[in-house]
């Protein structure tokens, strides 16, 4: 099965990725078959480059981008991978804040409070 994935580069703390198409089984660093485009999140704004034909023809030959692959060519404003991206349920969006507790929950404040004293 064929997948269109990123190949990180670079070196440490300075990432550069690859997009290219590899057999599922390969590597995350080794052999692909052939490379389509790159992208570098630490330019502002981050730089995405891809050929959009090329992705077409491997996606009709069933090749499947990963999840962020898709989301990235979602981004630079490529058609029909809509489909490739799965939604994450327990992700918050920015500027969401964390859930409160359950309404049954008591704070710990509370239990201490109701604990009897010892006394020595």
């Amino acid at each position: 099965m064929l997948k269109i994935r990123l190949q990180r580069t670079g070196r440490k703390g300075i990432p550069f990725y690859r997009i290219v198409v590899t057999e599922h089984k390969n590597s995350v660093k080794g052999k692909y078959t052939e490379q389509i485009g790159y992208y570098n999140p630490l330019k502002k704004p981050w730089e995405f480059n891809v050929d959009t034909n090329k992705v077409d023809e491997w996606i009709k030959k069933g090749a499947t981008p990963s999840n962020t692959v898709a989301r990235l060519l979602k981004a630079a404003g490529a058609k029909n991978v809509d489909k490739f991206i799965i939604e994450m349920k327990d992700r918050r969006k920015k500027g969401e804040e964390a859930a409160a507790p359950a309404a049954g929950a008591e704070p710990a404040a509370e239990k201490k409070e109701d604990a009897p004293a010892e006394g020595k």
